[in-house]
């Protein structure tokens, strides 16, 4: 990466002193990483799963991942030509909105957009996501998988909206509900029961929104 324009002191706003060290400390660490990395990646991820980003921090022992503290992490950067701790990052400070991070690496970027690019998994889609399958559940007894319903779930399913009582023990549906069409909007109740009856309509994924790498930024999107 090309070499830091100055030695920059970053302002931060007023806050306790608890708090305000941790953003010098982030700070610090985000601009320690410029220096001893060649590769910096603006990343995107809706609904992160600590499960999955596990697993890529696992993959990516040797590299160092930011997410969260938008703020914070733009005004390490620098927000602006003037203010930027090296030329070219304020191109990456001025898109760090919303659920994107930061990806340090010395890896080769073809290594590290195949990864992403391979790296999908089946999840659980939260309330707010677009439906993307019709499910519906059929009338008599309910099944999860190949299993019966567990009978004390009974209330909860009844909570979430479902026609359900207990016959003799067992959890039974009055008649046929659907839980969600393709298409729509899932409400929070309909998430709820689409985990519960194991139906993975979403997928976890990191998209690479841009590179910087010696002053440049080159667009992945």
């Amino acid at each position: 990466m090309p070499k830091s324009k100055r030695s920059t002191i970053v302002p931060l706003t007023q806050t306790s002193k608890k708090g305000r060290e941790g953003k010098e400390k982030l700070i610090e660490d985000i601009h320690e990483c410029v220096d001893n990395y060649d590769y910096l990646y603006l990343f995107s991820v809706k609904d992160m799963r600590n499960t999955y980003l596990k697993e890529i921090r696992h993959d990516f022992n040797d590299s160092r991942f930011f997410y969260g503290k938008n703020r914070v992490m733009a005004k390490a950067l620098g927000t602006t030509p003037e203010e930027e701790y090296k030329e070219g990052l304020s191109g990456i400070a001025k898109n760090l909105t919303s659920e994107v991070g930061l990806l340090f690496t010395n890896k080769q970027p073809e290594e590290v957009q195949s990864y992403f690019a391979e790296f999908v998994k089946p999840d659980y889609a939260r309330s707010g996501a677009i439906a993307t399958d019709t499910i519906t559940i059929s009338e008599g007894p309910v099944m999860r998988g190949v299993d019966p319903m567990p009978h004390n779930m009974e209330p909860l399913l009844r909570s979430l909206g479902m026609p359900t009582v207990l016959k003799n023990g067992i959890v039974t549906l009055l008649v046929p509900y659907t839980i969600c069409m393709e298409g729509e909007t899932l409400s929070t109740n309909q998430a709820h029961l689409l985990k519960l009856f194991y139906h993975q309509l979403a997928e976890f994924r990191v998209e690479l929104i841009s590179c910087y790498h010696n002053g440049q930024i080159q667009q992945l999107e």
